[in-house]
């Protein structure tokens, strides 16, 4: 059986948003390079829609579809001409003719020409379908093309009559992974795990936070992930309890709990695991008993993740298992239901216990749908990641204080149950405790 063609999954995609598509021009440029400071730049990264729907990773680059009744489209791509002297530079190109070929499009142009073809390409067509509204920059140079359009109106050119925002359309795909996306999101959660049991085998009381970032980054890049999907957090002691902590520069000390919220980015996708374990290889009482409350939570919400089974479903489970566990630590005072309904818990739990994960680290997707929480569908790739953040307060012992605690998983629903992305990172208290002991030892 022949291999599948690579460009395969990004022809499909475009083939399904023109047939979800009134018929019109659809453009969707990738994200501009953006400069770091003087004349050096950030590392490119491609607009995550733009490479969903053509695979390709250069900047300067705009997609477009014709899309005809009945959901008939023609592909065309803009993007930056053959330059051998900016080559030697900043390295290869494809050119408008490669690219058509090496990404199955029907047309490629000059990022040059795109301003002349598209006035040409927007004629007579009764609306475009594009980003609005994400940047004033493209909003104004899509408005530039239509008042030019408009301008012929005398010779009998029609301008199109309406701009949709193209993105719900194209986040409810991205929404569903394909095969060939589980795939890399499979991958990338591999890698991550074994990152973070590198970390929590390095740490030692003494260490810098950001030495364990170091570790966590050097495995990321050894198993060619060549990118964090996002800055990653190393907090330890009270910096566990501030939810983006990201300056990583605090000496870690015995008796410290750390925990590291960090994700590779692999081929464009993420994947985002948190852990959090004693820098010295061993809970106290106190963290123990906040870890377990927090790894109860998460179970009950892993309970949830099923096909058929509510967004929100998740989160409801985990809230209830972590209001009645700080009752019994005597946090919170009160019935479970006085609990839940004045969300006094959210002293110590004030975010959400999930998102969905893909291309962007919170991927596209809506959650609710005519005012409900959608239902979770095979394909769905999400976090489930409880949590508590115990600060000093009047209501909170010594020995909680500064008690920080997230489990976080990757996880896709199946058609009978879900599978976990990131399960090759122990989370339970005893296997965090033999991984540390044991490479001391």
């Amino acid at each position: 059986m022949p291999a599948a063609s690579p460009i395969a999954p990004f022809q499909s995609r475009r083939a399904r948003l023109a047939s979800e598509l009134a018929p019109g021009i659809v453009i969707v440029p990738t994200a501009p390079e953006l400069a770091r400071n003087a004349d050096t730049q950030f590392p490119y990264r491609f607009d995550s829609s733009f490479y969903y729907l053509t695979g390709f990773t250069e900047p300067e680059a705009v997609l477009v579809l014709l899309v005809k009744a009945g959901g008939e489209f023609e592909s065309v791509l803009f993007c930056r001409s053959k330059n051998l002297e900016r080559e030697i530079w900043d390295g290869y190109r494809h050119g408008p003719e490669a690219a058509r070929e090496a990404f199955g499009f029907d047309r490629a142009y000059s990022w040059d020409e795109l301003d002349t073809e598209l006035v040409q390409l927007i004629a007579d067509q009764p609306r475009i379908h594009t980003p609005f509204g994400v940047d004033a920059a493209w909003d104004a140079r899509v408005a530039g093309w239509l008042n030019a359009v408009r301008a012929q109106a005398r010779a009998g050119v029609a301008a199109p009559r309406e701009i949709v925002d193209v993105r719900d359309a194209i986040f409810e795909l991205r929404l569903i992974k394909d095969a060939s996306e589980l795939d890399v999101m499979r991958r990338a959660g591999s890698i991550n795990a074994a990152a973070h049991v590198r970390a929590m085998r390095a740490t030692r009381p003494g260490m810098m936070e950001y030495a364990v970032e170091a570790e966590l980054l050097h495995d990321y890049y050894r198993q060619g992930s060549r990118f964090p999907a996002y800055t990653s957090i190393v907090a330890s002691g009270p910096n566990a309890c501030v939810l983006h902590y990201v300056e990583n520069n605090r000496q870690m000390q015995d008796g410290d709990l750390l925990l590291i919220d960090a994700g590779c980015e692999l081929d464009g996708y993420a994947s985002d695991i948190t852990r959090t374990f004693p820098v010295n290889g061993r809970f106290s009482g106190a963290q123990k008993a906040v870890y377990e409350l927090v790894l109860a939570a998460h179970s009950a919400a892993m309970q949830h993740a099923l096909p058929g089974q509510p967004w929100n479903a998740m989160h409801d489970a985990a809230v209830k298992v972590l209001a009645q566990g700080l009752i019994d630590l005597k946090l919170l005072t009160g019935s479970l239901d006085e609990v839940l309904e004045s969300e006094s818990y959210r002293q110590f739990y004030m975010h959400r216990t999930g998102h969905w994960l893909g291309l962007d680290v919170h991927d596209a997707g809506a959650y609710k749908q005519n005012g409900e929480w959608r239902a979770l569908e095979p394909g769905m790739v999400f976090t489930v990641e409880p949590g508590l953040y115990i600060r000093p307060a009047d209501n909170v012992p010594a020995e909680f204080e500064h008690i920080g605690v997230r489990i976080e998983d990757d996880v896709v629903i199946t058609s009978s149950g879900n599978e976990v992305l990131t399960d090759g990172c122990p989370r339970d208290v005893a296997g965090i405790e033999a991984l540390m002991q044991d490479h001391r030892a």
